[in-house]
């Protein structure tokens, strides 16, 4: 095994462990420190912030049993949470909370190459009073949606709040119900998909599914309706890590419609025929984003112990995929009606 410490927050020691075959020191951190890409790694490597046995090597040097690494981490830049008047569509506010309806596109919280123009951003502009308890730079934020995914999110004011509404989501209390478009049709037309979730060591940016290694993940999906080529899919869930209904439905091999990250783009076009490849490229300009929508959100009040359940309508984009999609169902059983 690794052992590995940190003396303070900028700084990380890896040992090596004694089984550890040679390995790249930029292929091998990538594996061993999470949330930090390769790239990066090769970065910190250049500008001598990696040591081994307190020598400065190169990213190609080959690591060996027993070696100690210390990666020093320069601080991060600091910036200003600026309030914006960014129009918010809020279903329901309270003295405690919000219930807001995020739009596809609005990013939740600033990080250090967009610190404007979030949901954290216009919380400030709309409420004096946010949590504390996700950091300075995310009041408010008691869970989060992917910035392409639209939907129903709760915001917290104060700390007590925050606290019991984080206590539900742990013990899977919390109702939330998203509706899906996905490419393909589910032979199994309800099911549960239960496995753990990783990040890629591969690609940082994404998140995979692991036998051995993760966070549990719960997805339960139902078919509400098929249309040629594209299901709608009624999904709940009972955990929520990070692009965990992209991921799960992306294993069972119906990616979410218009998901770059999970092959629900291009990659789904040479399937089908000329004629469904023509309607598939159609679709994929319809939906330039991932089909996800969050629909309904249900929670207990952490207040007044009120059951709450609140329940939004698609946005337009997808409402306007199933239009199209309902129209060429009908004609093609039309057609089929009069063969």
């Amino acid at each position: 095994m690794n052992a590995t410490q940190t003396p303070d927050s900028s700084t990380k020691v890896i040992v090596v462990s004694v089984d550890q075959t040679p390995d790249r020191i930029d292929h091998y951190l990538s594996k061993q420190v999470e949330r930090l890409t390769r790239s990066r790694i090769q970065k910190l490597i250049k500008d001598g912030k990696v040591t081994v046995d307190q020598e400065v090597v190169k990213p190609s040097y080959k690591i060996k049993p027993g070696q100690t690494i210390i990666i020093t981490f320069p601080p991060p830049p600091t910036y200003e949470l600026i309030p914006q008047e960014i129009n918010l569509n809020i279903i329901y506010e309270d003295e405690s909370l919000l219930v807001i309806n995020k739009q596809a596109g609005l990013v939740m919280h600033p990080a250090y190459a967009n610190v404007s123009g979030t949901l954290v951003n216009a919380l400030l502009f709309h409420s004096q009073s946010l949590s504390t308890l996700s950091g300075i730079y995310r009041p408010g934020i008691v869970h989060r949606l992917d910035k392409d995914t639209s939907g129903l999110l709760v915001i917290a004011k104060n700390d007590f709040v925050h606290a019991k509404l984080a206590e539900q989501f742990s013990q899977r209390t919390i109702l939330r119900e998203y509706r899906a478009l996905v490419w393909g049709h589910f032979k199994q037309k309800t099911g549960r998909i239960e496995t753990l979730i990783n990040r890629s060591l591969r690609d940082r940016t994404r998140m995979t599914i692991s036998a051995t290694t993760g966070k549990p993940a719960i997805t339960n999906y139902e078919v509400l309706e098929e249309y040629p080529l594209i299901s709608l899919l009624r999904v709940r869930l009972e955990t929520g890590r990070t692009h965990q209904i992209r991921v799960h439905l992306a294993s069972k091999g119906h990616p979410v419609l218009g998901d770059p990250t999970y092959g629900g783009r291009g990659k789904q076009v040479p399937k089908f025929n000329q004629q469904d490849q023509k309607i598939a490229l159609q679709l994929l300009r319809m939906m330039p984003r991932q089909a996800l929508h969050a629909k309904t959100l249900g929670f207990v009040h952490p207040e007044t112990g009120q059951q709450l359940l609140f329940d939004s309508d698609l946005p337009e984009d997808i409402q306007q995929v199933i239009n199209f999609l309902e129209k060429l169902k009908a004609s093609r059983q039309n057609t089929s009606y009069k063969g």
